[in-house]
């Protein structure tokens, strides 16, 4: 089930119309520095240069971050990985949005102010001269489209940036498609990376977000494939959650994933599993990997066994019959219309 990284070899793919290269799996530090509810820190320094030890092994050379991640942790421990590394081989991505600042409502948003001082942060956090592509975390309706894409577009112009995206606008293709509008109007540089979330489970974006992508080949990288976790096999119709899983904190987790629908899901996600002598869990992501328009999808793990276990989905196959039970066994938000 598992394979080492080392014997894993991930292929590249476009990242849309960037002209980039990015690896069909894209590793994703969220859990780097972060502490859960009851202080338990999820993931040590060491653990996260393991981590990325494994991935690189494995061929992989997209890392994606955010400067909320471990309170600025995540991009520092990344920094310094790549200090002993070529940093050109790598491409780093990090969001901004989210507050830092108690008391300070202008240490939020995607304002000119906010994006200016935070890229700079970023950047020495990280140890590099560059981003390769820098997300707005969320949409910021405060900040004036026109201010958002002119200063993103300073960005770039400076050498500090070099792609832009932006993360879970879903399924609000519109407002992409708006700020674009705008961009190709001054001749600025446009969203071409969208990072929603999607998965077997969480299905919002099919429809027009993503007919939207695929018309302006727009990379489309989703995160949370695994469902928070719950695609991955662990979780039963009749058993309780299980108390090292940080998902048994959140009644939103239990509310929104743990329902009969979602367990039909999972029946036929374990049915093909079986079939194709792989975890729940590399089904998944590998039905992903056959979803029309969908780039690569963003993983993580919290040890280097579940990393290589995740990585290993890049050699599974499914079949049209296969990647179309998955797919029926939950109706779509347009299915029926």
């Amino acid at each position: 089930m598992t394979t080492p990284a080392s014997e894993i070899d991930l292929e590249f793919v476009p990242l849309g119309r960037t002209g980039l290269q990015t690896s069909e799996l894209q590793f994703g530090t969220w859990r780097f520095g972060r502490r859960t509810e009851a202080g338990t820190l999820e993931i040590s320094e060491e653990r996260a240069h393991e981590l990325l030890d494994a991935y690189a092994d494995a061929g992989g050379r997209y890392i994606d971050t955010a400067d909320v991640y471990g309170g600025g942790d995540s991009e520092r421990w990344i920094g310094d990985w790549l200090a002993d590394r070529d940093r050109e081989r790598y491409t780093v991505a990090s969001k901004i949005y989210w507050q830092i600042r108690d008391g300070d409502p202008n240490s939020g948003g995607t304002n000119r102010k906010t994006l200016r001082h935070r890229v700079e942060a970023i950047l020495e956090r990280l140890g590099t001269d560059y981003l390769d592509v820098l997300y707005i975390h969320r949409w910021d309706d405060q900040t004036p489209t026109r201010e958002l894409m002119k200063t993103l577009n300073g960005l770039v112009d400076s050498g500090k940036v070099h792609y832009l995206g932006a993360s879970t606008i879903r399924p609000n293709a519109w407002k992409v498609a708006r700020a674009n509008a705008v961009a190709d109007a001054h001749g600025w540089e446009p969203f071409t990376i969208l990072q929603p979330r999607y998965n077997l489970v969480d299905r919002e974006i099919e429809g027009d977000y993503l007919e939207f992508a695929r018309e302006r080949n727009l990379a489309v990288c989703p995160w949370s494939p695994l469902g928070q976790g719950f695609l991955t096999g662990k979780y039963s119709r009749d058993e309780a959650v299980p108390e090292e899983s940080t998902a048994a904190e959140s009644s939103r987790f239990k509310d929104g994933y743990l329902t009969e629908a979602n367990f039909d899901v999972h029946d036929e996600l374990e049915a093909v599993a079986a079939e194709v002598s792989a975890t729940p869990a590399q089904v998944a992501l590998a039905w992903l990997r056959h979803r029309d328009g969908v780039t690569a999808p963003i993983i993580g793990a919290r040890t280097v066994e579940q990393l290589e276990e995740n990585l290993a989905a890049a050699t599974i196959d499914l079949t049209d019959e296969q990647v179309d039970r998955l797919t029926s066994a939950k109706p779509g938000p347009y299915d029926g219309l």
